[in-house]
């Protein structure tokens, strides 16, 4: 598997390529959004991005939009903002994780073979292989939500994580720090605004395609859970 780097400062770049090849993947490097676009669209067997965030010319935010239009492959975003609402909007606009620089690469490497767990692995064999959760129907073999009208709803890995967690938990209601450690798998740090990012994206895919239907249910100061019908 590829993991594309894209970041205008080479020698980041090539840190990152040393740990990513160290980990049995192959790094492929691009240094502005507009060689990153190129680059998924010429390359094969990319599985994943590690995105910055502040480039010259194509911001990370804007490739991250256009990369939304037609793929989902992860996203893990590299910023040199502390602000919480810088991450965000790079959580809105459609990354997956984030990493603030400075990092230490072992953290994002462990960042990245989490989410790629995420992106690879079946859910556990205890729950259905298809659950019919209000206007939704959820196919954990091929990571597919359809609305009853046959509507394919397009997610992330992590909105596919938390979106099956809720609705093979129906009535249960989940914190945002046992969210992020049982989608995310590590350790919760700072979890609840990232979950709370990504509930609220997941929320709008789904009212979109269901006319409005309001499927995910958030219980004030304690978090979110799916009724069941």
């Amino acid at each position: 598997m590829k993991i594309l780097v894209v970041d205008d400062d080479k020698e980041i770049a090539q840190l990152l390529e040393i740990y990513i090849r160290n980990e049995g993947y192959e790094p492929v490097s691009a240094y502005s959004g507009k060689e990153a676009l190129t680059r998924l669209r010429t390359e094969s067997d990319i599985g994943l991005m590690i995105l910055d965030i502040m480039m010259p010319g194509m911001s990370g935010i804007e490739v991250i939009k256009e990369v939304r239009k037609d793929s989902q492959i992860p996203i893990i975003i590299l910023s040199a903002k502390t602000e919480d609402m810088d991450k965000i909007q790079g959580l809105i606009s459609g990354a997956d994780d984030y990493v603030t620089k400075p990092f230490n690469p072992l953290e994002v490497m462990a960042r990245v073979k989490s989410l790629l767990r995420r992106t690879e692995e079946h859910v556990t064999n205890d729950t259905p292989d298809v659950l019919d959760i209000g206007p939704l129907t959820i196919n954990k073999d091929s990571h597919e939500v359809k609305t009853i009208t046959g509507t394919l709803i397009q997610l992330t890995a992590l909105e596919f994580g938390i979106l099956y967690l809720l609705a093979s938990h129906p009535n249960r209601v989940f914190s945002a720090d046992e969210i992020f450690e049982r989608v995310w798998r590590q350790e919760s740090i700072v979890s609840a605004k990232t979950v709370m990012v990504h509930v609220s994206h997941l929320r709008d895919k789904i009212e979109e395609a269901t006319n409005g239907e309001k499927v995910i249910q958030t219980v004030w100061g304690v978090g979110y859970k799916i009724e069941s019908h």
